[in-house]
């Protein structure tokens, strides 16, 4: 059973990641029917820790504390050149042997990547360090989209508030649902969110292209409410359907069917953010057909829905307003 939670502070600690973690472990709700958790922080050298943002913490526990935590807690640092401190690290593996959970909030994936701890597991942490994370550990298995990810007893999460759906995944897990939505309820936090963070990558209009592509993709952008084939593109491009397939995947990195599908995407993203239309309509505008249709990429894609994403970013209450 969960108890006893051990929050390690590193120099370059990000402070709202870290009081995420304080926040959900650190905080006695035993009164409302929470679990009650033994919750430490602790630093390799006692005293004065400086933070991301220039002020120190003063951290009173050394790492020896974390010896027989249940949970090792790593927030997000800020990412240099310079290698972990190797007693962070030593901390990080003892923890994975002896069957402790690990959880690391955004950039903290980097440290349990260099206690080796993720080698041969599947990973994440937030979209703007996802590449740099695989190009440096390719023994990992980055998946960017994902809020949080669980392998084995190792638990990683992408930036900032995903923090707190891997804390309450863990909470989840050992705990059960009542004890969750009760931590949830205090925070004014949903106990569990939909989607990942593919959603909230920022999504740019599509680059007009020099080449010899740019005036056929030119061409359905603008016609992505239209069933195109590649027959009719390769038409379009004067190419065979052969020649053409091959030339698009070699020139744009992938099938003309799969950069269509970004594209009306993209599209469905912007008529939902930015129009009133029903998701029939928006489904017919960027190509999809139907909302089941859309509905279906929107979950393979964003993982999430056109419903949940419209909740989420729409703004026209506040066009309205202004």
């Amino acid at each position: 059973m969960l108890r006893k939670v051990v929050c390690l502070v590193l120099p370059g600690t990000a402070p709202f990641e870290f009081g995420v973690v304080c926040e959900v472990f650190g905080v006695d709700r035993s009164d409302t029917g929470a679990p009650e958790f033994d919750f430490s922080i602790a630093t390799a050298d006692p005293g004065p820790v400086p933070l991301s943002l220039g002020f120190p913490l003063h951290v009173e526990n050394d790492l020896s504390i974390a010896a027989d935590a249940d949970l090792v807690a790593v927030p997000a640092h800020l990412l240099g050149t310079e290698s972990v401190d190797e007693r962070y690290l030593q901390v990080v593996r003892d923890a994975v042997a002896r069957g402790a959970w690990v959880m690391s909030v955004c950039s903290g994936a980097f440290v349990l990547a260099q206690a080796g701890v993720l080698d041969g597991r599947r990973a994440t942490t937030h979209w703007m360090h996802a590449d740099r994370l695989a190009r440096r550990y390719p023994q990992i298995e980055v998946d960017p989209d994902v809020l949080f990810v669980q392998d084995g007893n190792v638990v990683t999460s992408a930036g900032t508030a995903a923090g707190i759906d891997a804390a309450l995944h863990i909470v989840r897990t050992e705990h059960g649902v009542a004890a969750t939505n009760v931590i949830a309820r205090r925070m004014v936090v949903p106990p569990q969110r939909d989607g990942g963070q593919s959603q909230y990558i920022p999504s740019p209009v599509p680059e007009r292209r020099a080449d010899s592509f740019a005036e056929v993709t030119e061409w359905m952008l603008q016609n992505l409410d239209q069933d195109l084939t590649v027959d009719q593109l390769a038409r379009k491009a004067l190419m065979s359907s052969r020649t053409f397939a091959r030339r698009f995947r070699a020139d744009l990195g992938t099938t003309p069917a799969a950069w269509l599908n970004r594209q009306r995407i993209l599209r469905a993203q912007q008529l939902l953010e930015q129009t009133d239309s029903g998701l029939e309509e928006i489904a017919r505008l960027a190509g999809f057909g139907t909302a089941a249709v859309m509905r279906h990429h929107f979950l393979k894609v964003l993982q999430t829905t056109p419903t949940a994403y419209r909740r989420t970013f729409c703004c026209r209450d506040e066009a309205m307003a202004g």
